[in-house]
């Protein structure tokens, strides 16, 4: 991999055989589908057309976003819109714990938009939506993929009070290219986030995007950070471009890098390691557990 940055390849690359996906089936699939349907659930897997939909749903794991469809903030890698957010919802955390359990979900996966207008951060919602899916339906195991919430660390501190049985955060990208790929957030701030879960007791997990115009030094520089910070769980997938505004794919990475990294990552001392041009943060959640 070349050392450059993203706005040094502009042109539109075409995507390579080992990026296409299978239509999702299964019987189990079709059920939760049918399900999802008929009680106009909204999952993350369906909205965001992820490509592991059908392994996900057929083995019993979803993820739901809370706090709205709009964020405070304008990543170059996200679809979601940007914009003044809708009041937090406090019926929200029922909703989601009813969605759980019409579904039969197994493994909950919760995420967020990023709601800097609000003084909890959203994390008051965040930490009832947990309690609600634990008294609706206890059979459920949950991960929560959270924001960094502006480093205002009493509001991270509600997620540790409840303790669900993982939490994520994700780095996204290297050092260098994080400006131009989150552009309100800080790679120091996220890996404080990190340890400071770990402080709390959380098993944890992160995940990094490629294919932005990272090298392959600054890649294993990232997951070496991520170590020093004793994440337990480590996600690589391919960046995609969701629009034509949106941050251009600088290179596809071949599943042979994806799998030298994973075995580098176990070698690292990760627990696990997801890594491939498929992977996306919740992709095998359900066996993340320990």
């Amino acid at each position: 991999m070349s050392d450059v940055t993203v706005a040094d390849k502009p042109t539109k690359l075409s995507k390579p055989k080992w990026l296409r996906v299978k239509l999702p089936t299964g019987e189990n699939y079709k059920k939760v589908r049918s399900l999802v349907s008929e009680h106009k659930l909204h999952t993350i897997c369906e909205s965001g057309n992820c490509p592991n939909m059908g392994e996900c749903w057929g083995a019993g794991t979803a993820t739901f976003m809370i706090l709205g469809n709009i964020c405070t903030r304008s990543c170059g890698f996200c679809n979601v819109a940007t914009g003044r957010p809708l009041s937090a919802d406090p019926l929200e955390p029922a909703r989601v714990a009813n969605s759980v359990k019409i579904m039969k979900v197994k493994h909950c996966v919760i995420t967020s938009v990023d709601r800097d207008d609000l003084k909890d951060g959203g994390s008051i919602i965040w930490a009832d939506t947990v309690k609600s899916v634990r008294k609706i339906s206890p059979g459920t195991t949950m991960e929560t993929l959270i924001p960094d919430f502006a480093g205002k660390w009493e509001n991270m501190q509600r997620i540790i009070d409840v303790a669900p049985e993982i939490v994520s955060h994700n780095l996204e990208t290297v050092r260098r290219l994080t400006k131009e790929v989150r552009i309100q957030a800080k790679y120091d701030r996220s890996l404080e986030v990190l340890l400071r879960l770990k402080k709390g007791g959380m098993k944890t997990k992160s995940g990094i995007m490629l294919g932005l115009g990272e090298s392959h030094e600054e890649v294993i520089e990232t997951m070496e950070d991520l170590k020093s910070v004793n994440v337990d769980v480590l996600t690589i997938g391919q960046y995609l471009q969701p629009t034509p505004k949106h941050l251009p794919v600088a290179e596809f990475i071949t599943p042979d890098r994806f799998k030298e990294y994973k075995e580098l990552g176990l070698k690292m001392g990760f627990r696990f390691v997801e890594s491939g041009p498929l992977v996306r943060s919740s992709y095998h959640a359900e066996k993340h557990l320990f």
